[in-house]
This record gives C-alpha cells, sequence and structure tokens, in this order.
C-alpha cells in the first residue's frame, strides 16, 4: 500500500481511500474454493478455471465452463431448464436452440457426444444431469502441463467426424509468406469452424507443431482426430503456389489433395479465395469419406452422425430406391437421438426433394419436410442445413420469398459451402431470376469442382437457361447432368422440353417417348403442375409447352 500511494498523483480536494484484507476461515485457512474435478479424461480446476483433456488444455467460452461447473456440483440430480438459465444465464430469456448449442459445446469440451451421452445426458422434457463418475480433489497440487509430442497417451476419437488444420508450411522462408501461411490456416479453421457437424480442434492446439516435422498419425494420437488438413505456401517472383492435402490421420489415406496458383496481387483477396476454394472442396470429400466408412456395417451398428452420412452418400445417387434408403437410415438417426438436428434436417430436405422429383406426393409430405425442418433450426439456426431443408419445401409449396430468404440465409451461415449455393441456385431458377441462379450455380461449381452434387449443380444452370429461354444452353447442361446421374428423371423432364424448344423435335420425341414409359407415376400436364416447382404461371406454361412439343398430352 505505502508504494501505492507514493505512485499515485491526488487531485486537490478529492480524499482516496485504500481498502486491502483477505477473507479467512476461522481456523486460519484463506476462504478460496480450489476444487479439482476428475473424471473420464479430464481434469477441471475451478479455481484456475482449466479443462484439460489427457492433460491438454482445452479451449472453453466462459458461458459454457460455468455451464460444466454447474452440472458437475449437482451431479446428485437433474438440472432443469429453469435451474439452468437461472443459474447460468441469471434468469435471462434463452431461446432452446441457444440452450442446445451450449449443451452441445459442453459435451464437445469433455469429449462427450449427443449420441452416447456418457458424461452430459440429456433427460426429454425434465432436464440434463453430469452422469460419470467423478472424483474430487481439494487445493490440488499444480498441474505440470503435458508437452504434445512427447505424451503417449492417445486420446479418444469422437463420434462426429473431427479435423486438424495443421500450419502451413512456408516453403520460401520469406518472412512475409510467413505470415500468409500462418493467416490462411486461421482463416481455414475459421472456414472450416462454420461445418456445424465438424469437430475443429482450435488454433492453439494445432500450432504446438508449427515448424517440426510429424507423422500424421502422431497428430490423431495426441489431438483425438480423424483428419488433417496440411499444405504449403511457396512464392515465385508475384506467383503464388498454394498446396494443400485430407489426409485420414488414422489410416494415413489421401481423400483430396489441390494446388492452387495465384497471382499475389491483394495478398488478403487472394488468401480469402483460397480459404474459401479449400474449406469448400474439404466439406463433400469429408461427407463421402464418412459416408464410405459405414458401407461394410450393420445399420444396427452405427451412431446418429453415421446414418446421417451414409444417408447423404445414399442421396447423391439421385434414384427412388437410393432416396428410399436414405430415408430409412435417418429415420433410424432420429430413433436414436429425436434432438440430432443434421438428421432432422437432412430428413427434411430428402422429402421436399423426393416430392420434386415425384417419388412421393407432395401434400402431407411436404407438410412433414417442413417440420423436420422446423424442428432442424430450432435445435440449432446456426445450421445450414436446416435453413436449406426450409428452403426447399417453401420452394415447393411455392412460398417464393420465404423459399429464397432461407437459402440465402444459408449461404451467409457457410458463404464457403458448394451445397448451399446450388440450393440458392435452384431457388432463384425456379422463380425466374435466371442470371442471379447462373452466378450462384457457377459459383458452386469453382468451389467444389469435382463435387458428388455436381449433377444438381449443372441442374440449377440448366433451369435458370431454360427459364431465360436459352434452349440451346438449357439443352447442353441437361446433356451433362444425365452423363453423371443417368436416371435422374428430373433432367430427363428438362432435356426433352430443351430439346424440343431449341428445334431439336425428333430427339425430343425419341427421349419422351423413353421417358413416358418409365416415368412413375404416369407423366402428365397435371402431375407436372401439382409437382414441378416452377413458380409462377407463366413458367410453368413455358415447361409445359416445350414436353407438348415432346410428346405430352393434355
Amino acid at each position: 500500500p505505502e508504494a501505492l500511494e507514493d505512485a499515485i498523483t491526488y487531485p486537490s480536494g478529492f480524499p482516496f481511500f485504500f481498502i486491502w484484507g483477505s477473507i479467512v476461515q476461522p481456523d486460519g485457512r484463506p476462504e478460496v474454493e480450489h476444487v479439482r474435478w476428475l473424471f473420464q479424461d479430464c481434469a477441471l480446476d475451478l479455481e484456475r478455471r482449466e479443462l484439460r483433456r489427457a492433460g491438454h488444455l482445452v479451449g472453453v467460452e466462459p458461458q459454457v465452463f460455468d455451464l460444466i461447473v454447474h452440472l458437475l456440483r449437482n451431479r446428485d440430480r437433474v438440472i432443469s431448464k429453469d435451474d439452468l438459465l437461472a443459474s447460468v444465464w441469471e434468469g435471462r430469456i434463452v431461446s432452446d436452440s441457444a440452450l442446445a448449442n451450449r449443451i452441445n459445446a459442453a459435451r464437445m469440451a469433455v469429449g462427450d457426444n449427443g449420441d452416447t451421452q456418457r458424461l452430459i445426458r440429456t433427460l426429454p422434457r425434465k432436464g440434463f444431469r453430469f452422469v460419470s463418475e467423478v472424483t474430487e480433489e481439494s487445493n490440488p497440487a499444480p498441474v505440470t502441463p503435458i508437452d504434445i509430442g512427447t505424451a503417449r497417451r492417445p486420446l479418444a476419437l469422437p463420434d462426429q467426424p473431427s479435423i486438424a488444420v495443421m500450419p502451413f508450411a512456408d516453403m520460401s522462408r520469406d518472412r512475409n509468406e510467413e505470415h500468409f501461411a500462418d493467416g490462411l490456416t486461421e482463416d481455414l479453421i475459421t472456414g472450416l469452424a462454420r461445418i456445424r457437424w465438424l469437430f475443429v480442434i482450435a488454433r492453439n492446439s494445432s500450432f504446438v507443431y508449427k515448424n517440426r516435422a510429424v507423422d500424421v498419425k502422431e497428430v490423431s494420437r495426441d489431438l483425438g482426430v480423424r483428419y488433417v488438413l496440411e499444405g504449403s505456401v511457396r512464392r515465385s517472383g508475384q506467383c503464388i503456389r498454394i498446396s494443400a492435402q485430407l489426409v485420414d490421420a488414422t489410416t494415413g489415406v489421401h481423400h483430396w489433395a489441390e494446388r492452387y496458383d495465384r497471382d499475389v496481387g491483394e495478398i488478403f483477396a487472394v488468401q480469402d479465395e483460397i480459404t474459401n476454394s479449400v474449406a469448400a472442396a474439404v466439406e463433400p470429400h469429408l461427407l463421402a469419406a464418412e459416408g464410405h466408412r459405414t458401407t461394410f456395417r450393420a445399420a444396427t451398428d452405427l451412431g446418429t452422425w453415421e446414418l446421417v452420412a451414409r444417408a447423404q452418400s445414399q442421396f447423391w445417387r439421385l434414384t427412388k430406391p437410393d432416396y428410399e434408403a436414405a430415408v430409412e437410415s435417418l429415420t433410424q438417426a432420429i430413433a436414436i437421438n429425436p434432438d440430432y438436428a443434421p438428421a432432422r434436417a437432412r430428413l427434411g430436405f430428402c422429402m421436399a426433394f423426393a416430392a420434386h422429383m415425384g417419388w412421393i406426393d407432395q401434400g402431407r409430405n411436404v407438410e412433414i419436410a417442413r417440420e423436420h425442418a422446423e424442428r432442424a433450426i430450432a435445435l440449432d439456426d446456426r445450421n445450414p442445413w436446416g435453413h436449406s431443408a426450409l428452403g426447399y419445401a417453401a420452394m415447393m409449396q411455392r412460398r417464393t420469398e420465404e423459399s429464397i430468404s432461407s437459402f440465402r440465409l444459408s449461404v451467409d451461415l457457410n458463404p464457403s459451402s458448394a451445397a448451399a449455393h446450388s440450393f440458392l441456385s435452384h431457388g432463384l431458377a425456379f422463380a425466374g431470376r435466371s442470371d442471379e441462379a447462373i452466378r450462384h450455380g457457377e459459383l458452386a461449381i469453382r468451389l467444389s469442382p469435382l463435387d458428388p452434387d455436381m449433377a444438381r449443380f449443372l441442374g440449377a444452370i440448366a433451369i435458370a437457361h431454360y427459364t431465360a429461354r436459352r434452349f440451346d444452353e438449357a439443352a447442353r447442361y441437361t446433356g451433362e447432368n444425365l452423363r453423371l446421374r443417368p436416371g435422374f428423371q428430373g433432367a430427363q423432364r428438362l432435356r426433352c422440353a430443351s430439346l424440343a424448344q431449341s428445334g431439336q423435335i425428333a430427339e425430343s420425341r425419341a427421349m419422351f417417348e423413353m421417358l413416358r414409359k418409365t416415368h412413375q407415376p404416369p407423366l402428365t400436364a397435371e402431375w407436372v403442375r401439382r409437382q414441378v416447382p416452377y413458380q409462377t404461371p407463366e413458367l410453368m406454361e413455358l415447361f409445359l409447352e416445350g414436353l407438348r412439343k415432346a410428346g405430352l398430352e393434355d
């Protein structure tokens, strides 16, 4: 206090007081709660506000940390939603989706998940409870941090897909390029974190490996991740080359690799472009890899995420039998966990798309699709999948502005998602906003040029050209579409109309005759008006005009 007093210049006329001291218990010990809880491979230090897993520090938001502490303190009982709001949010009104997000973040921090709920269990309509066995230590000895690379105890892989972005190597040994490489790595972590189903390791953990030669299996063991994204940056004059590759760290298998050559120009613009391209390419390849992992396993052995990944691989084939298989997988996932947002969102989207294809009747099925989409959004309003599903259901109901608004929100939530841009392209194309639809469709292709859903990317552009009366272009794009997915009936119908409108009557009639024999239900003008979601009567009549020229009878 004397030193502090000497250091202060007192404004004249203002009294100053110093108050200091401590609170002690009757036995003289400081009244400071220093407790450490040990559970599974975690240690939570209350005084230091630290959470460690297998000795490694885990980054946790303050509110999520408080939530975990409250559950641990009251682990002998079920904690209701109202209790959580009063204790953690101090009585503020919080949406169900915000609460669900914090619970999910708490589970992720302690290595739990929504499938098994080994630590934090949700009791429907009751609340939450911390169910793992816990050991409590008072006034524990300081923890000595474990150095990554020397710790040999492997972290268990989470049930959801997990990835670490390694610091991109600066091959030019230029200080400026090192900053560029670090910035690129950080932006990639941020970009991939927008993928709601993907668990992305924080920067602090991955940057431990900077300037170190490491094996991806070591990274998998130390950080508890299945996938590793790594790359390098090189510069020659005004040209910069970025290489990136996605590796399954548990097997060493390469799932994707790409090289980008760019003129340096505006360095931040280059960095943004590469970040978006890499993040966009990684998402579908990770989904495909996750789906492939389920190929030879029985459905009864799969968790909720694995069932969703299997369903996505089935849906990409764009046939009725594969759609039915996808719905079966998603229905099983929801039976396991009714509050799993990705499963709800994907089921809603599949049902809306199936109504468009004619595999199921509209009516009540589109309403059910909408209910699944709305439930997914209520569970996680930051997940683009839910908004895309709602957009497709609204499009089928010809709620044009709601549809486009939902698709735009999906893009805003993840601007690097090629699929989100393609869905928006569809919504705009069916509404006759052709030029904007084509821009988003072409952006989807640039973001993910080898996407498993490329047929749908091309399909949206074809619809846009047709509604703009560029029938030759529509015929060209439907041809590319059917080369990728020969059994895709939506593209078959549009190709018949496009060929007829461009004057290729004989070819259109021959194709329509084959389509008429295989199309289920029977292809009629009434069916087209009911099932195909052109958003205005004028656009619908333009489509029917082409089909009539190809041989459709009213």
